[in-house]
């Protein structure tokens, strides 16, 4: 399961980095996901994932059934 991750509190934003235990490569997709026996249908959580991890990160919760969606991750505004 992923690490939980922190954004650092500066004047640019780091990238980020993959959710997936020990990367520590660039994400460039968004695993989003939702537990409904604890979290609102309306609530979204993010993994973030690079290419290699994309779809382990998305199976995982799939199999669980908690997976909504994997879309590219947007740069922040």
């Amino acid at each position: 399961m992923p690490a939980c991750q922190t954004r650092p509190v500066s004047d640019r934003e780091s990238p980020a980095i993959c959710a997936a235990k020990g990367c520590r490569a660039a994400a460039i997709w968004a695993v989003v996901w939702n537990n409904p026996k604890l979290h609102a249908p309306d609530r979204e959580k993010v993994w973030v994932a690079c290419d290699e991890h994309k779809q382990p990160l998305a199976d995982h919760l799939a199999v669980r059934s908690f997976l909504k969606r994997v879309e590219p991750l947007r740069a922040a505004d």
